[in-house]
């Protein structure tokens, strides 16, 4: 019997390259074959943590009385939707020619436990290897087969992804229940969306309390120059001082040049990358996500969930081939002639799990044309910074000038660009939008020298008021969360922030479907209850510095740092403290989230309020696809409609009796109980029961 190795990817579309290159191209149901090899994969999460029900079955229903509830034995879950898939790669790994397995899932936290959970929960005790790729390249795929790494290398890194997994469970499970039950309304409580809905209400709370305030600037205009004095409060003061000043002579005090640098920016990492496309583009984190990874599936780009913004060395003559390859296939960059300084973004010391995000070589047999707008638009940003990282550096001389008048000191800045350098490439770029992007235009100022006299000056005051903090936009909370907490930290302390490069666009978009955030433009603003959400939550569980612990501390255990018992017993902790902090509370404080809509009972699905709609009754929570319609086919069937009274009884107790049900297989009406029988699917089912 010849010997297979088993490789288990993330996607179908990246065992399809990886079966490419290793010769495996026979079709099999979930998987493919050829050379000695079987490649199959696990369509994202196959295994996850069970439900709280599947520990207890009167958790099945909300309870103040069972939190908190913190397993002692972890229970693991395929969803039926992927059933299927985990029994092809059960059958595989315990096919009996399977005699070694290659981890190939993506290289970072979460694919190590994606793999790790179908491989446990199989039972299977095969030696496996990891695949640790940056791109889906054929010679990248080729060079990882040829440099396996040994499985227990990547033993920390699963122990902090299955730490996170758990911990993320015993806030989300108990914070959730803990306040949808005292507040009748599901109320999503998560270890980091809470911290990052707090920082949106915080920040349109200063928006909404900000005062305007006036104050006036007074200028002073001689020789071609114009001096300033800012931010008098008092306009009377204001219009003395130029009062005083008009046609006066005045001398300048001191003048100062000095030339000054701008370094080239840094390449690319996830998140900085969100940011910006959403800056340029007006492109969602998750939608930039979602292209990058296409990208990379498309082996244009290399692996796109990286918090590095560096290279390593091996990489220098591939960095120098990819250069040209911009230049010469991404139209806006077609003949522009570059001397890339590679060693500026070259730094194995900043590089852990994954380089920073650059095309690939593949990007020279690519048809650009032919790709869809959005995603030649994220090639076009990522191979304008590849370029200006690798560019000469931006030189200016600054000027800046003090005038004395009549004993009041005036002040005047200008430059003049000395070099261009890698501002060149980025002006080509943000002219492209159609200048919706643009730099400050360069002042220029008089020569001028110190002792100077300038004669007859004239004066003038200008009126202005203070702006109040900018909403939030993608890009700006991406930054908040990246550097959430970091004032907690010592500088020597590398991870900070809330979430991850790769989790951050989910964690948004959960509190937008929530109905806690909402988009206007390209702000994102909590809405009513986000603000209400924040207000009733304990400071462990919206402050931003103990997420951003929690998450170095993932860093470290993942490092071999920080125990996983540890920090999961005090996860625990605290989610019992919290617990026990809200024993009631008052009738008023508890219809806090009341809409004023009419609620007829609680979602058999989620525990939500059910409200009467326009012809329905559906669930109040938007990630509920829970609803009784008035016309439904099985009540229409019987010339019946689903009352409100038959609707609430439903929802009460399972069951209502009905009475004067049609069929047209008899003359007569009958009577009979139709009871709830959800599956959980698009449309509510029913059954009939007849008494005896």
């Amino acid at each position: 019997m010849t010997k297979h190795n088993l490789v288990v990817s993330e996607k179908p579309s990246v065992a399809q390259s990886i079966a490419k290159v290793l010769g495996a191209s026979t079709r099999r149901d979930g998987y493919l074959e050829g050379n000695d090899y079987l490649v199959s994969w696990c369509v994202g999460h196959l295994v996850g943590l069970a439900d709280a029900s599947a520990y207890n079955e009167r958790y099945a229903k909300w309870r103040y009385s069972d939190l908190p509830i913190v397993p002692e034995e972890w229970l693991y879950e395929v969803p039926k939707d992927k059933e299927k898939q985990f029994g092809v790669l059960r059958g595989l790994m315990n096919d009996k020619r399977v005699t070694e397995l290659v981890c190939a899932t993506d290289a970072g936290r979460e694919g190590e436990l994606i793999f790790r959970l179908v491989y446990h929960k199989v039972g299977c005790t095969k030696p496996f290897k990891r695949l640790w790729i940056s791109s889906l390249e054929d010679a990248a795929i080729r060079e990882g087969f040829a440099h396996l790494r040994d499985s227990k290398e990547c033993d920390r890194l699963y122990e902090a992804a299955l730490a996170r997994s758990k911990a993320d469970w015993i806030v989300g499970i108990n914070g959730t229940r803990l306040f949808s039950t005292l507040y009748h309304r599901r109320l999503i409580v998560g270890r980091v969306q809470t911290p990052t809905l707090a920082m949106l209400v915080e920040r349109d709370g200063k928006i909404a309390t900000f005062h305007k305030e006036k104050y006036f600037n007074v200028h002073v205009e001689a020789d071609g120059l114009t001096a300033d004095m800012e931010k008098i409060k008092n306009k009377d003061e204001a219009n003395a001082i130029a009062a005083a000043c008009s046609q006066k002579q005045a001398a300048v005090s001191s003048v100062r040049r000095e030339t000054k640098t701008v370094n080239p920016p840094k390449l690319y990492d996830l998140t900085t990358l969100q940011r910006e496309a959403n800056r340029y583009y007006g492109f969602t984190a998750q939608q930039t996500l979602e292209l990058v990874q296409s990208l990379y599936e498309k082996k244009l780009l290399t692996y796109p969930r990286t918090d590095s913004q560096f290279l390593t060395e091996d990489m220098e003559c591939t960095a120098r081939q990819v250069i040209s390859i911009v230049c010469r296939k991404l139209p806006l960059f077609a003949g522009l002639p570059h001397e890339p300084d590679i060693r500026r973004v070259i730094n194995n010391a900043k590089v852990s799990d994954h380089h920073a995000i650059i095309p690939t070589v593949q990007l020279e047999t690519e048809d650009i044309g032919e790709l869809p707008q959005s995603e030649q638009k994220i090639l076009s940003l990522i191979g304008m910074r590849l370029l200006a990282a690798t560019g000469e550096k931006h030189l200016y001389d600054e000027t800046r000038i003090a005038v004395l008048c009549e004993g009041h000191e005036f002040k005047a800045n200008g430059k003049t660009v000395v070099q261009d350098g890698w501002k060149a490439i980025e002006q080509r770029f943000r002219a492209s939008l159609g200048g919706r992007e643009k730099d400050e235009p360069e002042k220029v100022l008089p020569a001028l020298c110190e002792g100077a006299v300038l004669e007859s000056v004239t004066s003038s005051v200008t009126e202005h008021f203070t702006s109040p903090p900018k909403a939030f936009t993608e890009d700006t909370l991406l930054s908040a969360m990246e550097t959430a907490g970091n004032e907690d930290f010592d500088e020597d302390t590398e991870k900070k922030g809330l979430g991850t490069p790769a989790t951050r666009a989910g964690i948004i978009e959960k509190l937008v479907r929530g109905g806690f955030v909402e988009r206007k433009g390209k702000s994102l603003v909590s809405t009513k209850d986000g603000n209400n959400l924040v207000c009733i939550l304990p400071e462990q569980i919206v402050s931003p510095s103990m997420t951003a612990r929690w998450e170095n501390t993932l860093m470290q255990i993942e490092r071999g740092q920080a125990e996983a018992e540890v920090f999961l017993a005090d996860i625990a902790k605290m989610t019992g403290e919290l617990v026990n902090a809200y024993p009631f509370l008052s009738e008023a404080e508890a219809n806090r989230f009341d809409s004023g809509r009419e609620c007829i009972g609680k979602c058999p699905r989620c525990g939500s309020p059910v409200y009467v709609g326009k012809g329905n009754f559906y669930c109040s929570n938007r990630d509920c696809a829970f609803c009784l319609w008035e016309d439904n086919k099985f009540f229409a069937s019987k010339k019946k409609k689903l009352t409100k009274k038959i609707a609430k009884e439903l929802l009460d107790k399972g069951w209502c009796r009905v009475t004067g049900l049609y069929t047209p297989k008899k003359p007569q009406l009958y009577d009979a109980v139709i009871r709830l029988d959800d599956t959980g699917g698009k449309y509510v089912s029913f059954r009939m029961e007849f008494e005896k």
